[in-house]
């Protein structure tokens, strides 16, 4: 089968960060699917882990986040058959889904959303499934409504986890601040359903309380930088409050003001269910299903905003270039296997 692999950590700009390769077509058991890729799309986990992998002659495959057909099913599948849409994220421990036919466990597959044809629904799966549990798991916010009117930051809001946050949020009743610093990506976050709007390039503080808000009840840390964001997270998370990051700190935190506040923090990984094999697992498949059916009634938007084909190395390696710039808005798929 056809793939996009590396074999050493290299920068993008190098032919060889990402080539074309040929290998074999895996066979499905137990509780996996083996899917036929027809759309995948790009996020910053994969280009981290371009360049954590340590030097091996094997061809390594990543991507994270795609939509196909069900090719074949192991023999303790329930919940699929043969012929059936699907749309995922996977298992950062598995091999990704930058190759024609990938195995994944059933309990981590969603129904195909019957309005988005395959380009479109590659693009939900990995930002649905974080922003999801960082909500609903780690921060505990009621997706029925009961904490509606309780305010929300979002730092990162025109990033492809903060554009489909901003909308479960808003389903759910917040009043949702997003962070934007560019016309496009204002516009692109209030499009979405933020209410406000501030800069993530000056002071969060006196923004926040230029429109009336002198602490958030919750903070969800959407972008690639926790440790510039921590000092305005601490100032402004409300007493009793929920803060959530998914991506780890690189400097010591001070947990004092979060401690004097008795506020709670916590990470968001979206792998942490199937990595670890844990007992909820089939949540994501819950999840992901829900977020069709949201899709499907209109109550979410898909975040898609660019679309390349087919899936090769060379548009791969344009993709992670352009996640790399730190100017993408929503989310980029590539489709099709030449």
């Amino acid at each position: 089968m056809k793939a996009v692999a590396l074999t050493r950590p290299l920068p993008i700009a190098d032919p060889q960060s990402l080539v074309d390769v040929e290998l074999p077509k895996p066979s499905p058991k137990g509780r996996d699917l083996l899917v036929k890729v027809e759309a995948v799309s790009v996020n910053p986990v994969d280009t981290k882990r371009r360049m954590a992998e340590k030097t091996d002659a094997a061809p390594k495959v990543i991507g994270w986040d795609a939509a196909g057909t069900v090719a074949a099913v192991g023999e303790q599948v329930s919940l699929f058959s043969v012929g059936d849409d699907v749309y995922y994220a996977g298992d950062v421990g598995r091999p990704g889904s930058n190759s024609e036919f990938q195995l994944v466990d059933e309990r981590i597959v969603g129904r195909k959303p019957k309005t988005l044809d395959f380009v479109k629904a590659a693009a939900m799966p990995l930002t649905s499934i974080t922003a999801w549990e960082a909500f609903f798991d780690r921060m505990k916010i009621d997706r029925g409504g009961k904490d509606g009117g309780k305010r929300l930051l979002v730092i990162g809001g025109a990033g492809g986890v903060g554009s489909i946050g901003i909308q479960l949020a808003r389903l759910a009743g917040l009043t949702v601040v997003a962070t934007a610093s560019r016309n496009d990506t204002v516009q692109w976050v209030k499009g979405l359903g933020a209410q406000h709007v501030i800069n993530h390039r000056e002071p969060l503080k006196p923004q926040a309380e230029a429109l009336g808000f002198k602490d958030f009840d919750y903070i969800a840390n959407f972008s690639g930088d926790l440790d510039s964001y921590w000092p305005a997270m601490s100032e402004l998370i409300a007493p009793q409050g929920y803060a959530v990051a998914i991506v780890g700190n690189t400097k010591p935190m001070s947990l004092d003001a979060f401690r004097m506040k008795s506020a709670s923090f916590c990470w968001e990984f979206m792998f942490t269910r199937p990595r670890f094999q844990t007992a909820d697992m089939i949540e994501q498949h819950r999840l992901l299903n829900q977020v069709a059916d949201w899709l499907d009634a209109g109550k979410l938007k898909c975040t898609l905003t660019e679309a390349m084909s087919p899936i090769n190395a060379a548009n791969l390696r344009k993709a992670h270039a352009k996640l790399e710039s730190g100017t993408m808005i929503g989310k980029l798929v590539l489709s099709g296997w030449a």
